[in-house]
């Protein structure tokens, strides 16, 4: 995905911009490349070449080829459009709240959903991709953790925490592999409220 605004964001600063530029011609470079030659026949040098970079600086920013796939910008925006969520609201109704208006919001630009089209079918059709999606997911976790001990009193490390959490980004990640699975020519958003309805109700009608 890419960075997208919220009113609650507080804009980065001048040396968070370069890096975010960076990282972004990094992944364009990227998954032109994937595009044209596949994600295995692609090798490093040649996405530093064509983004016109290092590439060390290329591992600097993602460690992995795979990370050029699956790290974004997005965990500390979902993370500012929690806490802008009101203080009295149940914790799954705002976490859910906040997901569906960054997903609303990366709808509306263009660029950035073929970005995540081009992402999923890699993560769908290159394993070493999907295998380190869990990590992913988990870092995402962390981002998140702080934000929703907050709005309970609990600390960040509590089990109830890590488990409501996990739960609701198993919710995004089923939906957006749902979603591909399916074509990714569904509504989105709709996916996504089926799967947080069933955190919300379990499997009853």
């Amino acid at each position: 995905m890419t960075p997208m605004s919220t009113a609650s964001k507080p804009a980065p600063g001048l040396r968070e911009r370069k890096k975010i530029r960076t990282r972004q011609a990094i992944r364009r470079a990227a998954y032109r490349l994937f595009e044209e030659r596949g994600f295995d026949a692609t090798r490093v040098d040649e996405i530093a070449e064509a983004a016109e970079v290092s590439p060390s600086t290329v591992f600097r920013y993602f460690p992995t080829k795979e990370d050029i796939v699956l790290s974004d910008e997005e965990d500390p925006v979902i993370e500012a459009a929690l806490r802008a969520r009101p203080a009295d609201e149940p914790p799954l109704t705002a976490l859910r709240a906040a997901l569906h208006d960054v997903m609303t919001e990366l709808w509306r630009q263009p660029e950035a959903v073929t970005e995540l089209r081009q992402r999923m079918r890699l993560v769908a059709s290159v394993p070493a991709i999907r295998a380190r999606m869990h990590e992913s997911v988990g870092k995402s976790g962390d981002v998140l953790h702080g934000a929703i001990a907050e709005r309970t009193g609990r600390a960040p490390g509590d089990l109830e925490i890590r488990v409501f959490t996990g739960a609701m980004l198993g919710a995004l990640t089923e939906a957006l592999l749902h979603w591909t699975e399916e074509g990714l020519e569904d509504d989105l958003l709709d996916v996504l409220d089926r799967s947080f309805r069933v955190l919300e109700n379990g499997l009853a009608d």
